[in-house]
């Protein structure tokens, strides 16, 4: 008598774990592609808030005679509005000034871009644009 064991997938098995792979890669790559989206915003806006408090800072601790010198912020986002704003596809994000918490406007720009945040001993006030 002949004992017949078998080892091993069939032909069908393996085809239909290939394509229940296939399936969850198309899932996954819209989301993996807005998440990087959403870290590339969050940097910018980090970056933002830290220049924003370092002439914020600057301005506070001004003698009258010194020269303000603008911070420069490169853009790492990759589309041109803020997608992670409330409501998504916002053109400006509001960034608090931890004071009063009116803060300041930011209009999004796209990687290659940057903002220019700079105070403004006039108006004793800090700018980003």
């Amino acid at each position: 008598m002949k004992k017949n064991n078998k080892k091993g997938f069939t032909l069908a098995e393996l085809l239909i774990v290939v394509a229940i792979i296939a399936v969850l890669v198309a899932i996954a790559i819209p989301v993996f592609t807005t998440q990087l989206e959403k870290s590339r915003e969050a940097t910018d806006q980090a970056n933002l808030r830290s220049a924003y408090a370092e002439q914020m800072t600057w301005l506070l601790t001004w003698d009258g005679k010194a020269t303000p010198t603008a911070t420069t912020v490169n853009a790492k986002q990759a589309q041109a509005k803020w997608q992670s704003a409330p409501g998504g596809e916002a053109e400006k994000i509001s960034i608090s000034d931890g004071i009063d918490g009116s803060g300041i406007e930011v209009t999004a720009k796209t990687s290659g871009s940057s903002w220019s945040v700079i105070a403004d001993t006039t108006n004793m006030k800090v700018t980003i644009s």
